[in-house]
């Protein structure tokens, strides 16, 4: 029997099954209906001219199937009400703009297409689309009931050796003691992809001489990067029009009812197998609450294509440059925050350029202060030429993305696309693979040749290194600029709903409720406790009046941004150890029978438990009934638990029934 990898055919489910029309008659018949829904004044005709060159490399590689499944799953969320996004290169595509799969319109970021999709690269598309982090599931259940498991399964990864897994397994294959073999792993700091050698031997207190060490240590080099076991992707999808394990193998998961394929995403690509990323993010699900809290409250509807675009210097773009961005998407770090100042934003590319910057890529390629000097007119930007002036001129000579550096080995250094690709590819996977100093002769002397200097060829490759430490691609921060974006501007204008949206989508972010909390009083908003008649699950809004004096002195400037009408009321989730059921039901019976008048009432009413009783009570949940928290607590903890009747501990043993008369003492007659 004979197998040869290349006589695997693989089938992509073919959606015109489902259609009236052919899957490439559905693409362009459903990015005309988008067009119109995203340019609503008239399609201009550079999109329009741009749509046909996107149909028609689709068509020329048979890709309609792959968009109007992608298609299906976003409007399948919609329907849902769940806020979805793609990201990465598709944020290049105006079809999947004009299709609601991304929402940053490359007319605007001048993203190019065939970055995404191009005969050249002979690559498949790869779609990342981020979920509210809290109902991804609910959208992995709808892909297995909609495609099947014989026709769906999620993407492996491939686990393997590191210096501490190294180290321990070979440790114990040597008869090291466990003592040993702990001591040895723990002296190994963090990801390492470097040799255990003598250092670590001596930090963990053996002799490096030792014939038994030198070869723990030997063996556990050479294990270091060999697979270890398989894990799952964390959303990568793979769907078949035939039954999946006809293509590919797949190995059950814990979880009932789904798959996992046995190939990492390297070798589903390398064989043309189309994916799905379905991710997860918490900023969709604070966003998506965001919209609702501000429609139901203040009656706009807004979705993240739709929010104003402030002009230069407007109160959004203002309360960046003071850093007032605690909670906001992927620029609340503290070094983002020292960075904001610095490089002020003030349009919408600059927040793509803030995304990308402090990145540990930028930072090790020595690419943050050459680009704020320049941004900040202290330093000229620099081009070693007219090719490169093309390449760079939107980030000041300074590569900041992973295109641009492919775009230098093309035009610098004389790659081929698909030579730049593959460097792309060793960026990538730089920390696993180690390919990336392959390139390094390669371009340098592609450079020279060129009449570049050797310096800085040598620079350029360094900078190139550098994106291998987490740089980012151009359209992958742009899908991100625009999270930023949207939740900077609801903390500006409607600082009310972002606490309250911010909270009730924990556990995310950097930073804890108590932290948010604290924020939004700052901003001028009031927030209140904890209630058993006025909270729900959630932190809700109460119509209370915008105080101007509350608002800190920093902050003072943002007043007339500010539109907020309410206080934000916290809710049970916020206190420990109460469960979201038990809650349901003291809202539903509050909103049934009436308010509560006491713990007793609540009690009786409710069905609580003492412990849950004893934990509202604790949140000082019942000052609203005049109670304090001390009598709120002695009166939940004077409750039985068996009946009606009320307990009071501190009487407790003399109503006991075991006790007995004690008998009277014969004492001594007392002398006189």
């Amino acid at each position: 029997l004979q197998f040869d990898l290349k006589s695997l055919k693989y089938e992509y489910p073919d959606e015109a099954l489902k259609l009236a029309r052919t899957p490439a008659e559905e693409l362009r018949h459903l990015a005309a209906i988008g067009a119109r829904w995203r340019y609503p004044r008239g399609v201009p005709q550079k999109v329009l001219d741009q749509i046909e060159h996107e149909l028609a490399i689709i068509r020329t590689l048979q890709y309609e199937p792959y968009f109007l499944t992608v298609h299906r799953i976003v409007l399948a969320a919609r329907k849902m009400r769940i806020l979805c996004q793609g990201r990465g290169s598709a944020a290049n595509s105006t079809v999947c703009y004009c299709l609601g799969i991304t929402e940053v319109d490359p007319e605007i970021t001048g993203l190019l297409f065939e970055r995404f999709i191009s005969p050249e690269r002979d690559e498949p598309p790869d779609i990342d689309i981020d979920f509210e982090h809290e109902r991804r599931d609910e959208i992995i259940n709808w892909i297995y009931q909609e495609y099947g498991r014989d026709n769906a399964a999620i993407a492996a990864t491939v686990i393997t050796y590191r210096a501490r897994s190294a180290a321990r397994e070979v440790g114990k294959a040597f008869g090291l003691s466990d003592d040993a073999v702990s001591a040895l792993s723990g002296s190994v700091w963090g990801y390492s992809s470097s040799d255990l050698g003598e250092r670590e031997a001596a930090a963990a207190g053996l002799a490096a001489t030792d014939a038994t060490t030198a070869n723990v240590l030997a063996f556990a080099s050479e294990l270091m990067g060999f697979p270890r076991h398989l894990s799952q992707h964390v959303g990568g999808f793979v769907l078949t029009r035939g039954r999946i394990d006809e293509t590919v193998p797949i190995l059950n998961t814990g979880a009932k009812g789904r798959t996992i394929v046995e190939w990492d995403k390297d070798d589903l690509d390398e064989l043309k197998i189309l994916k799905i990323d379905i991710l997860a993010l918490g900023m969709l699900s604070c966003l998506r609450r965001g919209f609702d809290l501000i429609k139901k409250h203040y009656g706009e509807a807004y979705t993240l294509a739709t929010l104003p675009k402030e002009p230069p210097d407007g109160p959004t773009w203002k309360m960046t440059h003071r850093a007032d961005t605690l909670g906001v998407f992927q620029i609340e770090s503290r070094a983002q925050m020292t960075m904001l100042p610095k490089l002020k934003p003030n349009a919408f590319y600059d927040l793509v350029i803030e995304v990308a910057i402090v990145r540990p890529g930028p930072i090790q390629g020595d690419m943050v202060h050459p680009y704020l000097k320049r941004r900040m007119g202290l330093e000229k930007p620099v081009y070693e030429s007219p090719e490169l002036y093309e390449v760079l001129k939107r980030t000041l000579g300074v590569p900041l993305f992973q295109e641009q550096a492919m775009q230098i080995a093309i035009v610098a250094a004389g790659f081929t696309p698909g030579e730049a690709d593959q460097l792309r590819r060793a960026m990538a996977t730089f920390k696993r693979s180690g390919k990336l100093s392959t390139f390094r002769q390669k371009m340098i002397d592609g450079m020279v040749a060129r009449d570049y200097t050797r310096e800085f060829a040598e620079r350029c490759f360094r900078q190139i290194e550098g994106f291998g430490e987490y740089g980012f691609p151009e359209s992958h921060a742009a899908s991100f600029a625009l999270l930023v974006y949207a939740s900077c501007w609801m903390k500006c204008h409607y600082p009310d709903v972002f606490a309250a949206a911010l909270i009730n989508a924990q556990p995310m972010g950097f930073y804890a409720p108590a932290q948010i909390v604290r924020d939004v009083r700052d901003h001028g908003i009031e927030v209140r406790a904890v209630d058993v008649n006025r909270s729900n699950w959630d932190c809700t809004l109460e119509e209370a009046p915008f105080d101007p004096a509350q608002l800190q002195r920093r902050h003072r400037e943002m007043q007339d941004a500010i539109r907020s009408k309410h206080a934000v009321r916290l809710g049970f989730r916020q206190v420990k150890g109460l469960s979201e059921a038990e809650m349901a039901r003291l809202v539903s019976i509050r909103a049934e029978t009436g308010a509560y008048d006491s713990v007793r009432d609540l009690w009786l009413r409710s069905g609580l438990d003492r412990g849950a009783m004893e934990r509202l009570a604790d949140a000082d949940a019942f000052a609203g009934l005049g109670l304090s928290r001390r009598d709120a607590l002695w009166a939940a903890q004077a409750l039985d638990t068996k009946g009606a009747a009320e307990r009071l501990p501190l009487f407790e043993s003399a109503a006991a029934q075991d006790l007995q008369k004690e008998p009277d003492a014969a004492l001594p007659p007392m002398p006189m």
